[in-house]
């Protein structure tokens, strides 16, 4: 293994989406759109993990064959990740028409990036462009949620997602514990998976919400 402890903590990222994707299908849901997407949205960082860390764990070269499929299959999941955040941010803030426009707009968005992680480039830099502004955004509608119906489960959203920008901070600036045994990026996966259970709580009881939370059930009563 390459790199054990990126690995280990991109499995352990892994198992906890699988975890939060398995209590969310069990959840007898009132809103089940919204459900679906938080499906999306944990699913897909749960594939991400496992790519990424296959890749570092045992397809680290360049010249890997297995990086070579594994590391576009972790971009594209990251790109999915991106189009969940879109879709649900629209949903809380948004009346049905805004809403759909948006999701339109994402998985165009999902579209025109995919061909750019298979066809053009695969740089890690794809998938930070994909996926910041789909973070602020549902950082913005909840901080909006929040203020619109006070709850302290999505006060919990609010701080594991601006604690997922800061443990990407943590991984472009290169800050970890050892450069060696527990670099930068086991930080970051620490820190995302402490971030990741703050959203799910907030996931958990947005999906399960009387009266529903989205923006557009409030537009119609």
């Amino acid at each position: 293994m390459t790199e054990p402890a990126v690995t280990l903590t991109d499995y352990a990222l892994a198992i906890e989406c699988a975890v939060f994707v398995f209590a969310l299908v069990r959840l007898d849901a009132r809103d089940q759109t919204l459900r679906f997407w938080f499906i999306v949205f944990f699913a897909s960082i749960s594939a991400a993990s496992v790519f990424s860390g296959s890749v570092h764990g045992f397809f680290l070269p360049a010249s890997s064959r297995g990086r070579s499929i594994l590391w576009p299959a972790t971009l594209l999941s990251i790109l999915v990740t991106s189009l969940a955040a879109w879709t649900i941010g629209a949903i809380l803030l948004l009346d049905e028409r805004g809403a759909a426009l948006v999701r339109r707009l994402a998985i165009a968005q999902l579209m025109l990036f995919s061909l750019v992680v298979l066809f053009v480039t695969s740089k890690f830099y794809v998938a930070i462009i994909a996926y910041l502004p789909s973070t602020l955004f549902l950082l913005f509608a909840l901080l909006t949620t929040y203020r619109r119906r006070p709850d302290a489960a999505l006060r919990w959203g609010v701080v594991g997602l601006a604690l997922t920008l800061g443990a990407a901070a943590v991984q472009q600036l290169h800050i970890g514990i050892h450069a060696v045994y527990f670099n930068h990026n086991a930080l970051y996966h620490v820190i995302e998976g402490a971030a990741l259970l703050m959203i799910f709580l907030a996931a958990k009881s947005i999906s399960n919400a009387r009266p529903p939370i989205r923006r557009s059930h409030d537009l119609t009563t």
